[in-house]
């Protein structure tokens, strides 16, 4: 984004670091705990699609819906050609802190 500056030029020019941010919290920080909170008692998973996916599929139908959704919005945002597209991965990189957060927060209470 030349030209710009501040924070939102910064994060635009960062969507590399966006991803590994996404893939490691939402991707695997994400699965990790949840997997983890499977095995407790009085946890379970909240997500619907994620919820089917464990129930019908197992762990690997539900890693093979994580993988899916990740990779889809890569394909969005490959194909998007305007700065507007840092919404993607930046949006998966929060809901994936947001939520790794939560889980560990569920795991050690």
């Amino acid at each position: 984004m030349s030209g710009s500056t501040g924070l939102v030029a910064t994060v635009v020019d960062n969507q590399p670091v966006l991803w590994v941010v996404a893939v490691l919290f939402y991707g695997l920080g994400d699965a990790v705990t949840t997997l983890l909170g499977l095995h407790g008692e009085g946890t379970g998973e909240a997500g619907p699609v994620a919820l089917y996916a464990l129930e019908y599929g197992g762990v690997s139908g539900f890693l093979g819906v994580k993988l899916s959704f990740i990779g889809a919005c890569f394909l969005v945002w490959y194909l998007v050609g305007t700065p507007g597209r840092v919404a993607i991965p930046l949006a998966l990189a929060v809901v994936g802190v947001a939520v790794t957060a939560w889980n560990l927060f569920v795991l050690l209470s």
